[in-house]
């Protein structure tokens, strides 16, 4: 197992073990958190835990082209009962995503050290949301990190139906425009598998990576 210290490295990620876990320990500064968003690693650790950065083999992604919408979500996109914006609520977004309920799982990942780290990478340009309102109030949104072409999401919340798929969409779109190229989603999901996502190597991930965001 690969301990990290202060020094601001990462060992290759084709010495992660089977699981992908490439390393623990370290710290949630900006430059570590470039440095491994930029290699397809990523922290995921519980709060009692020390910080565990892993890169999946296979890896979950979405071309932006191969972007599934369903009718019914068409609907959902054309009736106007929510409304759509990007980076007016990033706290509240990630907070969300710490508190809300989801279904099927227990506790979050999203400790109060995420938060900070990442609110800061927010405030450096480096992290972005997207959120969903109805009637005034915050319902859906998703947050993640941003790096040349490539979008690294890291978690949605939803408190009414589609949501965060209506945010999610609307920030595809938007960050399409400016031409974004790749999404990495990470773990795999039905949720994210209906919206067009596929399973790539890892070796594949880390090409289109260095092509991406060496820009």
């Amino acid at each position: 197992m690969y301990i990290l210290n202060n020094e601001i490295i990462f060992p290759s990620v084709d010495l992660a073990d089977e699981d992908g876990l490439v390393a623990v320990g370290g710290d949630l500064s900006v430059e570590r958190l470039l440095l491994a968003y930029k290699n397809g690693i990523f922290p995921w650790y519980n709060e009692d835990e020390p910080i565990q950065w892993w890169s999946l083999d296979p890896r979950c992604v979405l071309f932006p082209k191969k972007l599934k919408i369903s009718k019914s979500m068409k609907q959902v996109l054309q009736n106007g009962r929510f409304r759509f914006t990007s980076n007016k609520a990033f706290e509240q977004v990630i907070v969300a995503c710490k508190t809300v309920t989801r279904k099927d799982e227990q506790g979050t990942w999203i400790n109060n050290d995420i938060v900070e780290a990442y609110t800061k990478m927010h405030q450096l340009g480096y992290a972005i949301s997207g959120e969903a309102w109805h009637e005034g109030k915050l319902v859906g949104g998703l947050y993640g990190i941003k790096i040349g072409k490539v979008f690294y999401g890291e978690s949605m919340f939803s408190t009414q139906s589609n949501a965060s798929k209506f945010a999610f969409i609307n920030l595809i779109q938007k960050l399409q425009i400016q031409g974004l190229e790749l999404i990495d989603c990470q773990m795999k999901t039905d949720h994210m598998i209906s919206l067009g996502a596929e399973m790539i190597s890892r070796s594949s991930f880390g090409k289109l990576l260095n092509s991406l965001t060496n820009i």
